[in-house]
């Protein structure tokens, strides 16, 4: 191995939209490297346009990881992603190279950086949707509550729903169980973490990611969220007719809920998913779909401001990834070739 790269990782962060992913591919052919993705929601099969997954020909040029690890209907948290990224980050440096992670999920980058965060704060949309299922079938939610934390579930009265609510909202919202939170480590991964962040003008970024909303309908968003719901309720119709036969007679029976699955949680998704049920207009959802990625991306900025160590670099008015890419370089201090 190379000592300059020995228990190094480079991080190129920054909000949605921004131009992580071109930019990302050049860095990985530049230092013939490997990407490992830091995105929660990229980690799902069958979600690719409405997560902005690298291209097949960008991933045929860089073999990225944690990139369609999990079906849509699975749970994933934080707490996995980090026992699964080691072993990857460990591999590229047996091979020589330093790991590329990519990405603008907050949780993911702190759990690496740093090992402690703390459970998100009260959504009360999805509580509510929470308990519109539960008013349908009593029992409902502590059901699906042990399929999700076991361990939490548990520690709670089949009543209590005010603590139901709340262990479901944490792992809907953190992608975490509240039990694995609490034993969660609180040390940082044992490598020296580079960070470059892309920054551009929130005006600018604004009008690329409303650009980019309008790409992901043309391109299929609408049937590619029409594919997943019908995954998920095939799979939800399997489980329960196994279950069904082993069910005890008076007891609730399982339901499985599509819309509070963490999939489903993604911006896009579940705003066509209320315009495939008839609740709003493709224009409508597809204005939602604007106005939550804008709003997410400023929860990343107030996110990354809180990252200490990060190098910002200024892409306000550069377009072409080329341009952008030597800038990261500068910074990095690596000689292209």
């Amino acid at each position: 191995m190379n000592p300059s790269i020995a228990k190094k990782v480079l991080i190129l962060l920054g909000p949605t939209g921004v131009g992580k992913t071109g930019v990302s591919i050049l860095l990985a052919t530049a230092l013939n490297t490997e990407i490992i993705s830091a995105d929660s929601m990229q980690i799902y099969r069958y979600m690719d346009i409405g997560t902005a997954k690298p291209s097949a020909e960008e991933r045929g040029r860089v073999k990225h990881h944690m990139i369609d690890i999990v079906d849509p209907w699975e749970t994933y948290s934080t707490g996995k992603y980090i026992n699964n990224v080691v072993p990857v980050i460990d591999e590229l440096y047996r091979k020589g190279n330093i790991p590329i992670i990519v990405g603008g999920t907050g949780l993911y980058v702190k759990a690496m950086t740093r090992g402690i965060f703390s459970g998100p704060s009260a959504d009360w949309s999805l509580r509510e949707e929470l308990l519109s299922l539960e008013d349908e079938g009593k029992g409902t939610l502590y059901n699906f509550l042990k399929g999700l934390d076991p361990d939490t579930a548990s520690k709670i009265t089949f009543n209590d729903k005010r603590r139901i609510i709340r262990a479901l909202e944490v792992c809907l919202k953190s992608d975490s169980s509240m039990s694995e939170m609490q034993r969660m480590m609180t040390k940082p991964l044992p490598y020296e973490f580079i960070k470059i962040g892309l920054h551009r003008d929130r005006k600018e970024l604004y009008m690329l990611i409303e650009q980019r909303v309008d790409e992901m309908i043309s391109k299929g968003l609408v049937e590619e969220v029409k594919t997943v719901i019908s995954l998920i309720r095939d799979r939800g119709n399997r489980r329960n007719g196994e279950t069904e036969k082993k069910r005890i007679t008076g007891s609730p029976s399982l339901r499985f809920p599509v819309s509070p699955l963490p999939c489903m949680q993604a911006i896009g998704y579940k705003e066509i998913s209320l315009y495939i049920n008839g609740k709003i207009s493709l224009e409508e959802a597809t204005g939602l779909i604007k106005r939550g990625t804008k709003r997410y991306a400023k929860r990343q900025f107030t996110w990354f401001r809180k990252e200490e160590g990060i190098q910002w670099v200024d892409i306000t008015g550069i377009y072409e990834r080329n341009e952008i890419f030597h800038l990261v370089l500068d910074i990095l201090g690596f000689q292209e070739g």
